[in-house]
């Protein structure tokens, strides 16, 4: 079905050009069409030009755009096992979580929110898009002003709009836990001009993993491990920021032992109507089965609600960039996927279909994935 798909996408972009992988293309189609490597499994790859990207999007296809990154997970292949980190059974820090959790409020993510969706749209080549950026830039590097020791980055790509990293140190070694979302939005029809509020997809995930950084600083926070949290930049282009960060950690040789996207933290409407229970999705396809499981043991710990399996397919969401790094992954999303936002990439992903009820509870699951694993 994949490749059907596939084949119908070729068709459309009218250009049906295969290469061997590796083999770096420059040829130009036109001023938006460069030839792009896309991956649409572990093991298919073809080459094709930019605008088909847009297609296999409104197609329902989740692929990695891989040009220049053929060779992502090359070295950690040799030096890294993923499966060798080992996670525990279950939560043991509820002491310094509890506190913690007390911190986080629905208040600042909403007010949050308010201003991310009102960019008229956060696509990762406009204008929008770097203003978006720089906004969020700016509002980590507020929220980490408590603690001079917290590292608040830019990690630039060169159409614009750029990844922001904040780094926790951590006491006693050189282990790095990360949480990411993705700040881009993109709607489907005409991304660089049409309005993308994307209040769900991802800006629910943004100040989600934005709150539990401020609650974990107002804290105190001091972790055993490095700390992290990402907002990757052009999610919706193909994973493009996200493989950038993890190619360039893997080239440092940095130890990532656990890396847990929040993609889509608020919808819950069609779980409801749907009568229930509201539980917090955990995806359990394309990811380290081991960390997944430890996630399962810190919803059930420390959410007021429980959790429900679901499946999204390959290249889902940035936790992808971790794996094909060699690194330990796993993703979580606010429902079945079957039950989740279908507004996404539309004028209609709009802040008042979101439960921030429900975003607390992610809030609070991945403040605990943080203070447990800080300690791993």
């Amino acid at each position: 079905m994949r490749i059907s798909i596939l084949g119908a996408v070729l068709a459309l972009s009218s250009v049906v050009t295969s290469f061997p992988t590796g083999f770096q293309d420059q040829r130009v189609l036109g001023e938006s069409d460069h030839l792009r490597l896309i991956s649409v499994g572990e093991d298919h790859a073809e080459w094709l030009p930019e605008s088909a990207k847009l297609e296999l999007r409104r197609s329902g296809v989740k692929f990695m755009d891989i040009t220049g990154y053929e060779d992502l997970g090359a070295l950690n292949a040799e030096r890294f096992v993923a499966a060798a980190v080992k996670f525990p059974k279950e939560p043991k820090y509820q002491e310094e979580v509890g506190p913690v959790l007390k911190n986080l409020t629905t208040k600042n993510m909403k007010a949050n929110l308010e201003i991310f969706t009102h960019f008229h749209n956060r696509y990762y080549k406009s204008e929008n898009g770097a203003a978006s950026g720089k906004w969020l830039y700016e509002m980590v590097n507020k929220t980490a002003s408590a603690d001079p020791k917290i590292k608040v980055s830019q990690f630039h790509h060169p159409w614009g709009q750029h990844s922001v990293i904040a780094h926790i140190p951590g006491k006693k070694s050189n282990k790095t836990v990360v949480i990411g979302a993705h700040q881009d939005s993109a709607n489907l029809f005409l991304p660089s001009i049409l309005s993308a509020p994307g209040a769900d997809d991802d800006g629910s995930g943004t100040v989600t993993t934005l709150e539990a950084f401020r609650a974990l600083i107002a804290q105190g926070f001091k972790p055993d491990n490095n700390v992290e949290f990402h907002w990757y930049s052009a999610e919706e282009g193909g994973l493009l920021g996200s493989q950038a960060v993890f190619a360039e950690y893997e080239k440092q040789h940095r130890d990532v032992i656990a890396m847990l996207q929040q993609d889509m933290t608020g919808y819950n409407a069609k779980t409801i109507a749907n009568g229930g229970p509201d539980a917090v999705g955990v995806i359990t396809d394309f990811v380290h089965p081991g960390l997944t499981d430890f996630i399962k043991t810190i919803i059930t710990e420390y959410c007021d609600i429980g959790f429900t399996e679901t499946k999204c397919g390959y290249a889902c969401s940035d936790h992808a960039s971790a794996s094909k790094a060699g690194y330990p992954s796993a993703f979580v999303i606010e429902s079945t996927f079957d039950d989740s936002n279908k507004n996404i990439h539309t004028t209609e992903d709009t802040i008042d279909k979101l439960s921030f009820e429900h975003m607390f509870q992610h809030a609070k699951l991945t403040a605990a994935f943080a203070v447990e694993l800080s300690h791993l």
